[in-house]
């Protein structure tokens, strides 16, 4: 590839600077993955279109609908009209005898709508997956029974084989929490939950909106005596709540913290995240009136692993103070392990902003407020964060005015900043220069509190978290040192390079082979099927999320082959192939070769089973 070919790759419309030299380090391109020649291949033999455009949303976002311009259908954003086909089965077998083989167990009987006879069941399915199952080498129990699909493993004289022993063993580290039961989302969907809490704080709030407009010489007054009616509110409890001084404490001096990812921060990511040294996990972002009227789609977001516990928060999306109230109580019962509850007014998906959630939130602080502080009366002990943008508007941030009124409030445990706006997306590098001024402005609130307070110990401290483009271990250590921030979340480098915290640890590259790559792709397929299961339907579904990750991890660039370090999460490289055959797979952009990558490890993929990523692009 020429100089001139190079710099084609590089330029991208919506970055002026890609392209350019740059001046820190001369010979670098700015936009591009500079590989070393002998790994370039040569343009005539490429089979990437130089002209495909990418996108960036590792929360699951889409673009405004308005930015189609002319007509023409631009190559990113979500395929919203995407197929999710997964193959079904021919014979489906009766779930009450999956174990014993044995038709009496049913309590159905002849009136069972499903298959009692295993022979013809197992003659139905296809030929079983080669190998033992990894359920069943994980705790010594398949829980798909004879609907595993590597039932020969565990299967003989009739009868599955169950290593109890193993088993009660394996469950003391190796299960899961926040299981809701079919009988609480009952509950939840006839209303029949105690919302007590909930409603006595709501009419409060309700309350406080109604009051006639405080005049200009009242302000002052009017601000010394807010704390005095919140203090007569909690006293009107016949439990008084937990004030958010006294609510668990967070430590996140430093720590690692994997960002809530939509889609792609499922439990088994989760999961190999924290044998990769991360320390605190986030759910996906759960919505609140889903919650509150007990959808089994939403309760499975707040399912967590044993391993994450002491360190997973649950993340919700709230357009009305009830709703996030309300939500906020019902997590805190039923998921009462979790570290903490963020609220979520930053998502800038199209959708939730148009009702008034996400980073609608940003241009309405005192709705926001008000979410805090109903989520505090009613979350028990489990302290309240809430992560934000620097603004709705590109070149009109927000964020330093919010931050004092939500750290002057004293309502917020940790705030979490993304350095970009909603409307600039992912088109622009995070603002970390406004991150440090935000960060600087915490520090500063957090002292003058300190010192105007009577008692220290009863002021809340909140940690300041910066968010946005931390690729490697260099641009870790920068947050932390050089632009004020206590941490930071990361969220696209985790998943293109699930090994960054090992990198924090190390302080240094770390050059991950294609066989450790692979090893990663082997764990996640593991921990999914454990998690969703062995059979049929259990494979399809963790092929499904695995392809989705992999639209991510294929993005990697081993620092083994570039020429400049450190590497750069928008930069772009050239067509190249890797230093063996399995890591030119690993990089492929084909969707197909994601699919062929799982049928290493789940198996070949059924006739019926389609793959469309959720994203039309996935890359830079």
């Amino acid at each position: 590839m020429t100089q001139e070919d190079l710099e084609h790759v590089a330029k991208k419309p919506r970055l002026a600077e890609r392209g350019e030299p740059d001046p820190e380090q001369p010979g670098r391109i700015k936009g591009l993955a500079q590989v070393k020649p002998e790994f370039v291949i040569p343009k005539e033999q490429s089979s990437v279109d130089p002209n495909e455009e990418f996108n960036d949303e590792d929360e699951g976002r889409s673009k405004p609908e308005n930015d189609e311009k002319g007509g023409k259908k631009k190559k990113r954003g979500q395929n919203k009209n995407r197929k999710l086909l997964q193959g079904k089965e021919e014979v489906r077998l009766c779930d009450q005898i999956k174990f014993t083989a044995d038709p009496k167990d049913c309590k159905f009987g002849e009136n069972c709508r499903y298959e009692h006879d295993v022979e013809k069941y197992i003659s139905s399915k296809p030929a079983d997956v080669p190998g033992m199952c990894p359920v069943a080498q994980a705790i010594g129990v398949c829980p798909a029974g004879l609907k595993c699909r590597w039932l020969g493993s565990h299967f003989a004289e009739g009868r599955v084989i169950q290593d109890e022993a193993k088993h009660a063993e394996a469950i003391k580290t190796n299960y899961e929490i926040n299981q809701t039961s079919a009988e609480v989302k009952n509950d939840l969907q006839r209303k029949r939950f105690d919302y007590s809490k909930s409603n006595k704080f709501i009419q409060y709030l309700d309350a406080t909106i109604n009051e006639p407009p405080v005049k200009q010489g009242d302000q002052k007054e009017e601000e010394e005596t807010k704390q005095e009616e919140t203090k007569e509110n909690y006293a009107s409890y016949v439990e008084p709540p937990f004030l958010p001084s006294e609510k668990k404490k967070l430590y996140y001096d430093r720590a690692k913290i994997l960002s809530p990812l939509t889609t792609v921060g499922n439990l088994p990511f989760r999961r190999l995240m924290k044998t990769l040294s991360c320390d605190v996990t986030y759910s996906e972002m759960a919505l609140s009136l889903p919650l509150i009227q007990g959808q089994k789609s939403e309760w499975a977001l707040p399912k967590a692993h044993s391993s994450e516990v002491g360190g997973f928060a649950v993340q919700i999306a709230a357009s009305k103070y009830w709703q996030a109230t309300k939500a906020a109580e019902a997590v805190a019962t039923y998921c009462p392990d979790i570290s903490e509850i963020n609220l979520n007014c930053g998502c800038p998906i199209d959708l939730l902003y148009r009702q008034g959630a996400g980073s609608a939130l940003l241009d309405n602080p005192a709705r926001l407020l008000r979410m805090l502080r109903g989520m505090n009366a009613v979350s028990n002990d489990i302290p309240v964060t809430v992560k934000i943008r620097t603004g709705t508007r590109d070149g009109h941030p927000t964020a330093k005015t919010l931050v004092k009124r939500v750290v002057d409030e004293g309502q917020a445990a940790a705030i979490i900043l993304h350095g970009r706006s909603r409307a600039q997306r992912y088109a622009k590098l995070a603002n970390w220069d406004y991150i440090h001024e935000v960060a600087d402005l915490v520090k500063q609130e957090r002292q003058a509190s300190e010192e105007k307070a009577e008692d220290g110990n009863r002021i809340v401290k909140p940690w300041i978290i910066g968010n946005g483009d931390v690729y490697s271990y260099r641009d870790w250590y920068d947050a932390v040192e050089k632009h004020g921030v206590d941490s930071v979340m990361v969220a696209r480098g985790a998943l293109i390079r699930p090994w960054i915290f090992e990198e924090v640890d190390a302080q240094q590259y770390l050059d991950k082979s294609a066989s450790e790559r692979l090893e990663y792709i082997r764990q996640y397929a593991n921990f999914g099927l454990e998690h969703w299961g062995s059979d049929d339907y259990g494979v399809n579904v963790t092929r499904r999320f695995l392809c989705e990750w992999l639209s991510f991890t294929h993005r990697y660039v081993p620092v083994g082959i570039l020429e400049y370090m450190p590497p750069k999460i928008n930069d772009r490289p050239p067509p190249f192939k890797g230093r063996n055959e399995m890591e030119t797979l690993l990089a492929s952009s084909d969707y197909k070769d994601w699919i062929k990558i799982t049928e290493m490890f789940l198996g070949p993929a059924s006739d019926g089973f389609e793959f469309t990523p959720k994203h039309k692009s996935n890359a830079y």
